[in-house]
């Protein structure tokens, strides 16, 4: 724990509520609201961030501080004491704080300077830790969606039966390993539900436990945004007062960004600790039970259940679009679906515990080698995926294989330590077959905590260590980050940017053949059914697809031999299943499957090494953006989905 802590005993209902935001109006509403409810000053806690938004700077830190609640130390307010010249915000956000730097007074520093960074609230007979952000760290984003065992590894280093906090802006309940994790929601803007209502919350002590009740505050919300129009604030936050949906979703994970429009219902619920939902043992299973908001909410379009179920035409009678096989360029091989981590959307379910398909040997791997040479087929490159490829205990073996009779061969991993053990071997290879040995490392954001969204605590700078060696000694890499976030492409080419130059990392993330972005994939959202006519309305052929020029073997757990699947991404669907041998591979591939259309046809993507190539710029964005407003609903490709 940071800072200086303020203790505070609770006989009676206790007001929680965040970020003021500089908004006058909703902090006049929601004392109020308190004095309505007789709620006394001392037992008001605010989690932080009095000034920044909006338009009233001055005369909010004037009311906060005389209505004399409790007030702990926000990331702004920190920065505000300080009178710093760069704030750790959106651009939008930065003009507000910067604003309200020059109007605050050295009196108004000195009260936000002395603000507690903890406060300890005893209600109920419970302890609970009221912090900003995090214990340790004031500004770190704490959601409903983040992993419980980042909130886990808070919670004990509170030492309390729970942590309050702010910073987010969104307000949750939940019980992790029979602890709490509590956020009242903010009033200086909405929750992001397409609402302009605010949250607080209030916390009642009952019989062995607290009663947490989530309320929406209705306000004067038109005249906090004058105020934003009178002092030349941004006009996006301004509008953001008006329609509840917040102007930026950087900050947000997925799960939050796919919530947003979708009305938050104020409720109470109880929470009575129960000792034996706390984990003792090293390595348990951590539970996490979320109390407030249970409601489903996802703003994206569910897939319609007549869509991609004939292998010839779709749901609407057209004729589905098939690719022939042009050139078996690239062949791939699954080296099993065992991998060290678990993913929270990989689309072939990899995990340490996964193994529907089993490990391929190094027999295997020659087998399908031999009837390339055999039969005189066209092939270059050999691709290995997984799982983690390094997990295979014949991968080095099977590797050497490959590069010995000359193909090119690409590696997909998460360069994590599974292909860190090995570093003499593949130092060996690459000083025996150079430029043909090839990775392409998995990182799904530059940001850690996105990264980490997706792939679980403590996999960024594992991954970071591992693509680091590669750079240093001078292998032939390429990254992989996924567009999950919204983010457009050059955003995300910037970030990956100026990660790889603070890290020394030889990636031009401008290349999309260094830096392949993948678009989301969800077999179960909404995505157009491609037909014949998809073609020449996306300006696009048959031929640009993965499954033109390339191929991939699995072996099924249980199987006596491996199988060939025209896709990648599509390794447990039995339609797409070809045959035993590459001479049984040549068929035409109906697009029938969502992946099709999302990741290939209007993702642009592609997972070979040729594919890599794909064009991109303008008109790979545009089409990622068909994809992603269909999903939503809110496009129309004409006779794709009419």
């Amino acid at each position: 724990m940071t800072g200086e802590v303020r203790a505070v005993n609770a006989t009676g209902a206790v007001m929680l509520f965040g970020g003021p935001y500089s908004n006058l109006e909703a902090t006049r509403a929601v004392l109020a609201e308190a004095q309505r409810r007789a709620i006394p000053a001392e037992r008001i806690i605010c989690t932080g961030d009095i000034v920044a938004y909006c338009g009233d700077p001055v005369a909010t830190l004037e009311l906060v501080r005389k209505s004399n609640i409790h007030v702990v130390m926000g990331d702004d307010d920190e920065q505000l004491a300080q009178s710093a010249d760069d704030f750790d915000r959106l651009p939008g956000a930065w003009s507000a704080a910067a604003y309200a730097d020059t109007r605050i007074s050295a009196e108004d520093r000195h009260w936000l300077a002395a603000l507690p960074h903890r406060i300890e609230l005893r209600i109920a007979g419970l302890d609970f830790s009221i912090v900003h952000g995090a214990p340790d760290e004031i500004s770190r984003f704490i959601f409903a969606s983040t992993p419980a065992l980042a909130k886990k590894r808070e919670l004990e280093r509170a030492t309390t039966d729970g942590i309050i906090a702010g910073h987010c802006g969104l307000p949750f309940t939940q019980v992790i390993d029979g602890r709490l994790w509590h956020n009242p929601g903010v009033v200086g803007m909405p929750a992001h539900d397409g609402t302009p209502r605010v949250w607080f919350s209030i916390l009642t002590p009952i019989e062995d436990g607290i009663e947490i009740a989530h309320h929406a505050l209705a306000y004067d919300h038109a005249s906090a945004a004058t105020a934003m129009r009178r002092a030349g604030l941004p006009a996006e936050y301004e509008a953001a007062l008006r329609t509840g949906i917040w102007p930026s979703c950087d900050v947000l994970p997925q799960r939050e960004i796919h919530a947003a429009g979708i009305p938050l219902e104020p409720a109470s619920v109880v929470w009575r600790p129960d000792p034996k939902e706390r984990a003792t043992r090293r390595g348990a299973t951590i539970t996490e039970r979320t109390l407030w908001p249970t409601r489903p909410r996802d703003n994206r379009k569910p897939l319609a259940p007549e869509k991609f179920k004939h292998p010839g035409v779709t749901a609407k009678g057209e004729q589905r679009a098939r690719v022939p096989l042009r050139s078996l360029d690239t062949l791939w091989f699954n080296t099993g679906t065992l991998c060290n981590i678990t993913c929270r959307n990989c689309y072939i379910e990899s995990s340490p515990k996964n193994d529907r398909l089993v490990y391929l040997g190094l027999e295997d791997v020659r087998g399908y080698l031999d009837e390339i040479e055999r039969d005189r087929l066209p092939t270059k490159e050999i691709g290995f995926t997984g799982g983690e490829p390094f997990l295979n205990p014949q991968f080095l073996a099977i590797l050497e294989e490959c590069l010995s009779r000359d193909y090119r061969v690409l590696t997909l991993t998460n360069a994590m330590r599974p292909m860190q053990r090995h570093k003499k071997a593949l130092l060996a290879m690459k000083a025996r077959y150079g430029e043909r040995l090839a990775f392409r490392i998995s990182l799904d954001h530059f940001n850690a905590d996105r990264h980490e969204e997706e792939r679980g605590i403590d996999t960024f700078e594992p991954a970071m260590s591992g693509l680091s060696w590669l750079s240093e000694n001078d292998f032939e890499i390429a990254v992989a980050g996924r567009g999950m976030w919204g983010e457009t492409e050059a955003a995300s080419r910037a970030g990956f940017a100026a990660l790889f130059e603070a890290r020394g990392i030889r990636v031009e993330a401008r290349n999309p053949a260094a830096l392949v972005l993948f678009p989301e994939m969800d077999e179960h959202l909404d995505v157009p059914e491609i037909t014949t006519a998809c073609w020449d309305i996306l300006h696009k052929s048959p031929d640009d697809m993965m499954c033109a020029t390339s191929r991939m073997v699995v072996k099924r757990k249980g199987a006596e031999k491996p199988a060939v699947v025209a896709c990648t991404l599509l390794a447990y669907e039995p339609q797409f299943e070809l045959g035993a041998t590459l001479k049984d591979v040549s068929r035409a591939v109906p697009l029938n499957h969502a992946h099709c259309a999302k990741f290939c046809v209007l993702g642009g993507a592609s997972c070979s090494p040729a594919g890599t190539e794909a064009p991109a710029g303008p008109e790979l964005h545009e089409a990622r953006g068909q994809a992603a407003n269909m999903a939503a609903g809110s496009a129309d490709l004409g006779p794709m989905d009419r």
